[in-house]
């Protein structure tokens, strides 16, 4: 297992706190059947240093506290995001890396339905679906597109090694 140096730790302990912020900055539409929690595009940092899913996943975990839907939340929220990630990590194109919260978003759909008692599993699945889809691919594509070009911030997102090669140098990445 490879150690993690301070640099990460602070990196994904900032990631953390960001999405955090992020999502009680919304709090009210950051929980339940629509869901529209503008920090899910953190989710795609994965994409370009798997270790950045430390950061986010953490950052999910301690979010999901103020969820009024508790527990539950606080571990289907995680596990989605956990999944959703891994994914991404292992994506090879921007677009596609993009998708995988949506796909997995049934985890959620059964969290909302079957133990909160929302509604029908499926459309609960289908919410939230539609605003994965919405925050990851039809607003985090672009921005990430756009970031990809500052140099400041892919070495500040830990892209970059000291080489100032991308980060996944056997991955070849679309974006």
């Amino acid at each position: 297992m490879k150690k993690i140096s301070l640099e990460q730790l602070s990196r994904q302990a900032i990631i953390a706190a960001l999405y955090v912020a992020l999502t009680l900055s919304v709090a009210p539409v950051a929980y339940g059947a629509i869901q529209f929690r503008y920090s899910e595009i953190l989710n795609l940092l994965a994409f370009f240093n798997p270790i950045n899913a430390i950061g986010v996943t953490l950052g999910v975990f301690i979010s999901n506290f103020w969820s009024p839907l508790g527990m539950f939340d606080i571990i289907f929220g995680t596990l989605h995001t956990a999944i959703s990630l891994y994914f991404i990590s292992k994506s090879r194109n921007l677009l596609i890396a993009s998708i995988w919260p949506t796909v997995f978003s049934f985890i959620i759909g059964y969290e909302l339905s079957f133990l909160a008692g929302f509604g029908s599993f499926w459309l609960m699945t289908i919410q939230v679906m539609a605003s994965e889809f919405i925050i990851m691919t039809i607003i985090s594509v672009p921005i990430f597109k756009l970031l990809k070009n500052n140099k400041a911030f892919m070495n500040a997102i830990g892209a970059y090694r000291e080489d100032k090669s991308l980060f996944n140098k056997n991955k070849p990445a679309e974006i």
